[in-house]
């Protein structure tokens, strides 16, 4: 089963994925992240400075403007393509 990391404010995504049987983990803090397939993330932390020096190694999904639908099709889309 696929590990799925949500931003603890994104709540009404982590319910929308658990319903779709994924492990959703609410991500609070850098350290939650290991291990995980992908990471869902609001994009109000983006790198305004260009630098990208990340120690996450899942695909990352920005939500924001996307609905909950939106952002399930994405995370399945691209579990689909690590499988």
């Amino acid at each position: 089963m696929s590990k799925i990391g949500v931003e603890e404010s994104l709540t009404n995504i982590q319910e929308a994925l658990r319903e779709k049987g994924f492990d959703v983990v609410e991500i609070k803090q850098e350290a939650d992240a290991k291990n995980l397939d992908c990471c869902v993330v609001t994009g109000l932390e983006s790198n305004v400075m260009g630098i990208s020096d990340t120690s996450i190694k899942a695909s990352i999904i920005d939500a924001d403007g996307l609905t909950a639908d939106e952002v399930c099709r994405q995370v399945e889309n691209k579990m689909n393509y690590i499988q």
